[in-house]
């Protein structure tokens, strides 16, 4: 009773500080020029591709139907992650209250998790393109693709609030320092002064099932389609085979190759605050630009 009694009592964080990129105020200063520069042009840029694609009637296809829907998710997720880190080069160190912080952690769940399975579909995609062409009309017709596109965002965000729930429901006494320009997963379960481990159990059942799932179904696509490429007669056929698929399987693997850099590691391992700030901010920039290749 005492004991619960101690618990009830403990000062409960109302909010973080969170530290930012740079304490420096001269390389603040440049890299906040920088950071804006790249937000800008990655709205724009998508925004271009958006319109494009809604206002042309032959880009009304499965391909770039996803394509649009990956451009609206990094508009998204760069309006997540990137105002706090431009208000951290501004201002410095600055605090974020609870209830903002686990809102941010929410949409940026919701949206790494549905930009997992956003590029599984469009793997998926040019399975069907490629090993199945016959077919492609009746697999990746317009109800399929905009069941694959609500999948994948609903998936996301079932898997956002349970994550979240179970963050949200931890105690945080202090301290309440996140060395982060934004609220992520391992820093707060840092800071948490109760058991974290069904919070850490339920973290990993949904990268098993989200991020390790999706990577095998993409690995399994373009596998079939390697060896679909490789029995094609002619080196014409190859060529343009290839050349469908080639931008998105680099834009697979940049995705997966850093989400692995970055969160493959022990949960209390220190955050590399700096380069998953890189990362995170400037990744998906050249993403639609990439995948616009597509044919």
């Amino acid at each position: 009773m005492e004991r619960s009694l101690e618990l009830a009592n403990m000062t409960r964080v109302q909010q973080f500080i969170l530290l930012g990129l740079s304490t420096k105020l001269d390389i603040r200063d440049a890299l906040f020029a920088v950071f804006l520069t790249l937000y800008l042009l990655t709205l724009l840029e998508n925004a271009l591709i958006i319109y494009l694609i809604c206002r042309h009637s032959e880009l009304h296809k499965p391909m770039y139907f996803f394509l649009g829907n990956l451009s609206c998710l990094e508009m998204c997720y760069v309006s997540v992650t990137m105002p706090t880190l431009l208000v951290g080069l501004w201002t410095g160190p600055y605090n974020i209250s609870f209830t903002l912080c686990m809102t941010q952690l929410f949409f940026f769940i919701v949206l790494i998790c549905t930009e997992c399975t956003l590029l599984t579909s469009m793997a998926y995609d040019r399975y069907v393109a490629i090993c199945r062409p016959l077919h492609y009309p009746l697999l990746m017709r317009p109800q399929v693709c905009l069941g694959l596109a609500l999948s994948s965002w609903l998936g996301g965000l079932i898997v956002s609030v349970a994550k979240t729930t179970c963050i949200a429901s931890l105690s945080y006494c202090g301290p309440n320092v996140l060395n982060q320009f934004f609220c992520d997963v391992s820093p707060l379960l840092n800071l948490s002064c109760t058991h974290v481990a069904l919070t850490e159990l339920v973290d990993f059942i949904s990268a098993i099932v989200i991020f390790c799932g999706t990577l095998l179904v993409s690995l399994a696509s373009y596998s079939a389609i390697g060896m679909a490429v490789l029995r094609m007669p002619s080196a014409a056929a190859r060529r343009k085979a290839f050349s469908t698929c080639a931008s998105h399987l680099v834009v697979v693997g940049i995705f997966y190759s850093a989400a692995l850099f970055i969160y493959c590691r022990p949960s209390r391992i220190k955050s590399m605050a700096s380069t998953r700030c890189c990362l995170s901010s400037i990744q998906w920039s050249p993403l639609s630009a990439t995948l616009s290749s597509t044919v």
